[in-house]
């Protein structure tokens, strides 16, 4: 099987391909338990080492025919000759869409996910911010969440709510049941009335337009410094709200990557954060892939700096275009971790959705 298969298209666990090596009973035994043994400390696992395990211990030359066998299928390499193996990129391909086994969350994973991305559910951003919060949370890994920009969004409601008495929370109501919400720090005092009013004003003045625009009209309008109340509240959102709003990618638990064996030397690391900082590579990556399924891009390619790494990611359904996430080593507990981006993945759709 040839390594570019690998990365043509996310691996679905079950999506079985015509070119797929039929393993036997022992090769599927060994390569497992390589499999399981690379995962616990990133070594290379040399067959002494396999052979160590109860349920392997034949003679070494049946042992290492097995291990030539996979090597020759292209499921395992060796990174230095003469030394131990590894599972290669078309291994653990192989492994996520033929071998794996679905994980059950815990019940208490699934009750926090309800609880944290509900409390965010009437904002666009905090929403995507924190899926990737819980996804680098309860993976160990890095959680990643995406969403297209706002900025062309119709308006369509719009509220202002005190918060104190030089504090209010506009709540601006975009096309698709999503909303964009600021704190807006005023600096002068009013009351829950002059606020009504001033909320019937902006949306005369600004429902129908585009974010882009009320942001726009909000600044600099001259039509809205008019009546004084208005005047205090434009402000107060021009000072908060001087950059578009765009919900690049969003990422979380970065320092997870940092403590995994794989990036002991920090060189490897830096190319890893630049990836990041860039996002465009891993952007296009977390939209493909079948839309309101988790799958997996192993290896993700070496010349966009993320080497040794894959992705687990779910495309959003429904109106929004974007995806949520979480990209670790290859060797990372793929059951476990496909469940959850799984998860995460469906409620904040239902979220977008609701």
């Amino acid at each position: 099987m040839p390594e570019s298969v690998a990365m043509s298209t996310p691996a679905i666990p079950g999506r079985l391909t015509a070119s797929d090596p039929r393993l036997s009973e022992r090769q599927r035994h060994v390569f497992g338990r390589l499999l399981a043994l690379h995962r616990r400390d990133a070594r290379p696992v040399s067959s002494e080492r396999l052979g160590r395990a109860p349920e392997l211990r034949r003679s070494g030359a049946s042992l290492r025919g097995t291990l030539a066998e996979l090597e020759e299928l292209r499921l395992l390499e060796r990174p230095r000759a003469g030394g131990g193996r590894v599972p290669s990129t078309s291994g653990w391909e192989y492994f996520v869409r033929v071998m794996l086994e679905p994980a059950a969350l815990p019940a208490e994973v699934e009750d926090a996910v309800a609880e944290r991305l509900s409390q965010s559910r009437h904002d666009v951003e905090h929403l995507l911010q924190e899926a990737s919060r819980l996804l680098a949370s309860f993976s160990r890994q890095l959680g990643l969440a995406l969403a297209a920009s706002l900025e062309d969004e119709a308006l369509v409601s719009l509220e202002l709510e005190p918060l104190g008495e030089r504090r209010a929370l506009l709540v601006l109501g975009l096309s698709g049941h999503r909303s964009r919400t600021l704190v807006l720090e005023l600096d002068t005092p009013l009351e829950r009335a002059a606020l009504q009013e001033v909320s019937e004003v902006l949306r005369e003045q600004l429902l129908g337009g585009t974010l882009a625009s009320a942001r726009e009209r909000l600044a600099t309008d001259p039509a809205l410094a008019r009546h004084s109340a208005v005047r205090i509240v434009a402000r107060a959102a021009a000072a908060g709200w001087r950059r578009p709003v765009e919900t690049a990618l969003l990422t979380a638990g970065v320092s997870h990557i940092a403590e995994q064996p794989e990036f002991a030397d920090g060189a490897r690391l830096t190319p890893v954060l630049r990836a990041l900082e860039s996002g465009t590579h891993l952007e296009r990556l977390m939209v493909s892939g079948l839309q309101g399924h988790a799958g997996v891009s192993v290896g993700v390619p070496v010349e966009h700096g993320l080497a040794g790494l894959s992705l687990v990611s779910f495309p959003l359904p429904g109106a929004v275009s974007g995806a949520v996430g979480v990209l670790g080593p290859m060797r990372m507990d793929y059951a476990t971790t496909i469940a959850l981006v799984d998860l995460v993945g469906a409620r904040v759709a239902d979220l977008l959705s609701a």
